[in-house]
């Protein structure tokens, strides 16, 4: 045996590639000891100087209360306020003459009126969109901004006084209304109601069991106060308008039979002693423009 030929033995020579095997074989297949592709090599040495360079200029390593700051400076912190000064900055061109237009000059002016919806738009996703929808749509028991149904009153002043001072909220101004619940504080017997229910959906074309002279009678004397006499509501009183078909908690049977009984009361903030006056006027502007305004 020449020398060659014993190196060879010793090296495991594959047979059939002759390339050199690390030794390590798994059910007759071997593992050839072929080098890293050069291009594969490169990358890998380029990757690694890059992490030095970005462990020294960025915030890398963590430490107790965050991380390394880094040479450069850089945090996302600074990054965000950048942009909010950015963001104020073009915002001061049209605050100082926002500050001072009433609603009608803002209608009157485009960019104005323009730069009212934006912010607005803005402001009631961040505050408004978790109980009425980001599209305003609402839901059970959170009113629908898009349709021109009012309870308080469609028109910039009362849109602007019901986000002031919120809906049943906690202080002296706010929009109130109380109805009673007809069932729970005896006022009204189970077949009483029933037949209010029945007068009640044969307002707005609904399906009635044949009891509505009756509950028109209780209707009158206990609802119209608030409702109207001819069920329409009242803004005032912030008393919905029953002859429609746009219901703020359901219009079928039991819906409205458990809204008799035990009564409704939702809840609206102040957002007066939460939001700048600008950002009001804004979200005044711009559901007032959602849903058409009156």
């Amino acid at each position: 045996m020449t020398d060659k030929q014993k190196n060879e033995h010793e090296k495991d020579i594959d047979h059939v590639t002759g390339v050199e095997t690390t030794g390590h074989e798994w059910d007759g297949l071997k593992e050839l000891n072929n080098p890293l592709p050069r291009w594969w090599v490169w990358v890998f040495i380029v990757c690694i100087v890059w992490s030095i360079w970005y462990f020294v200029i960025y915030p890398a390593w963590p430490v107790p209360g965050g991380a390394t700051e880094g040479t450069g400076g850089y945090t996302q912190y600074k990054e965000l306020a950048e942009s909010q000064a950015e963001i104020t900055a073009r915002q001061e061109a049209y605050l100082e003459r926002f500050e001072d237009a009433s609603f009608q000059d803002i209608l009157k002016d485009p960019e104005l009126y323009a730069f009212a919806s934006a912010g607005g738009a803005a402001a009631f996703k961040d505050n408004c969109a978790t109980c009425h929808g980001t599209g305003g749509a609402g839901a059970k028991g959170y009113p629908n901004l898009n349709d021109d149904d009012w309870l308080w009153g469609g028109t910039l002043e009362d849109i602007h006084q019901t986000l002031e001072y919120g809906v049943r909220a906690n202080n002296l101004d706010t929009r109130i209304s109380q109805m009673p619940a007809f069932g729970k504080d005896g006022l009204l017997k189970r077949e009483e109601i029933n037949a209010v229910v029945d007068y009640v959906l044969s307002l707005s074309g609904g399906k009635t069991d044949g009891h509505e002279a009756q509950g028109a009678e209780i209707f009158k004397m206990q609802c119209a106060s608030c409702h109207g006499a001819d069920g329409k509501g009242l803004q005032e009183f912030g008393a919905p308008n029953l002859t429609d078909k746009i219901w703020l908690y359901g219009g079928d049977r039991q819906t409205i039979f458990e809204t008799v009984y035990y009564a409704r009361a939702g809840m609206m903030p102040a957002w007066g002693t939460r939001l700048d006056e600008n950002t009001i006027k804004q979200l005044t502007i711009y559901l007032h423009e959602l849903g058409g305004g009156e």
